[in-house]
């Protein structure tokens, strides 16, 4: 078992250590069953967190197994077998970006396009947010903005900006030629708990509806989305860890359809959940590998996602069926590693963000 388990742990306390992929392993059950016998013979593993004695360990132990495998399949979730497609017909554009000489991407973690197509790109190198055009022509890279590590990025209907900055715990609101018009969150680097109405822990994106208001996913420790109106006043929130309906592990991307349903990629939970814009439940897709980046596509009315654990883009119908895949993991151009996030163009070529890589792709849909 991993170094993690060898302290003394009760038996909720090791149930809460295993993660839903531990816990889904069926390979793992052996060896979680030798385990927990050998720490109850020792008077280690514990019910409540007190050392057994001889006596209470031999009358106890037959129950304490029958209670914590009981309890393993209690909070298993279910594992849905992970959905394939066709290919897309989706090109590969080589060396799409052209950076200024000398200069480099570094982790890019986020993409998305403007109304012209011009593309904004969010990474983690000297140069945080750059702007291209649709053939890749190196258009500006703002030259005065502090981000301690950079997430999501999102255009709203106006043309602004939206950076979110994952370690600063705050969401940036600036015009296209990088003037800051709003923070929302506490002080740069501080954060907030999950009943915050003004902070933040480590969110992850941002996304708007149609009225304007903001909704932001929060995200790494927090577990719970937030709505702000246009002028960045708190209405309200939805969300806590746990794997139910309506809960969240890592909430890391969120957008909304025409019909303004707002779907939400619950990343370790390995689903996409659906809520109208109050945060009501609407309903959860499955077996589509684990959802980092979200792109909606108006045009073909269906879902993009970067499956990053599986380091593929996948195309998605509105029941959550796979309709076409892209990628596979590999450092040469048109392979993925770390699919982080993904856009969206007019004519629906499509951007990839990759962290590990590096760099953002464009496959060409013509």
């Amino acid at each position: 078992m991993p170094v993690a388990f060898a302290h003394a742990l009760s038996l909720p306390g090791f149930l809460h250590e295993l993660s839903p992929q531990m816990r889904a392993d069926k390979r793992l059950s052996q060896c979680v069953k030798n385990w927990v016998i050998t720490r109850l013979t020792r008077g280690i593993l514990t019910l409540d967190g007190e050392q057994l004695t001889k006596q209470r360990k031999r009358e106890s132990m037959q129950k304490t197994i029958t209670r914590f495998f009981l309890a393993l399949v209690v909070f298993t979730p279910v594992v849905a077998q992970l959905k394939s497609g066709p290919p897309l017909r989706h090109q590969l554009v080589a060396d799409w970006a052209k950076l200024p000489e000398g200069w480099n991407f570094g982790e890019c973690s986020g993409v998305t396009t403007d109304r012209l197509d011009n593309v904004w790109v969010f990474n983690r190198g000297a140069h945080p947010v750059l702007q291209f055009d649709p053939e890749g022509k190196f258009l500006q890279a703002w030259p005065d903005i502090k981000i301690m590590s950079s997430h999501g990025i999102r255009v709203d209907d106006d043309g602004n900006v939206w950076l979110v900055d994952v370690k600063g715990h705050v969401v940036i609101k600036a015009t296209p030629k990088g003037r800051v018009l709003m923070v929302l969150g506490n002080r740069q680097g501080v954060a907030g708990n999950n009943e915050s109405h003004d902070a933040f822990n480590e969110p992850t994106s941002v996304a708007f509806d149609k009225q304007g208001n903001i909704y932001i996913s929060d995200g790494y420790v927090n577990a719970r989305v937030i709505k702000f109106n246009r002028n960045g006043e708190y209405i309200r929130h939805w969300g806590k860890k746990g794997m139910g309906d309506g809960e969240f592990n890592l909430v890391h991307d969120l957008c909304f359809d025409e019909e303004e349903r707002l779907y939400v990629a619950d990343r370790n939970n390995q689903r996409i959940q659906i809520f109208d814009k109050d945060g009501r439940f609407l309903g959860k897709w499955i077996g589509i590998g684990s959802p980092w980046g979200l792109a909606y596509s108006a045009k073909e009315n269906c879902m993009y996602v970067c499956d990053g654990v599986n380091n593929r883009i996948v195309k998605l119908n509105l029941e959550g069926q796979v309709i076409g895949k892209l990628g596979g993991y590999g450092k040469v151009p048109g392979k993925l590693d770390f699919a982080h996030h993904l856009a969206l163009d007019s004519a629906g070529d499509l951007y990839v963000a990759e962290i590990k890589n590096w760099r953002v792709q464009k496959f060409s849909a013509r």
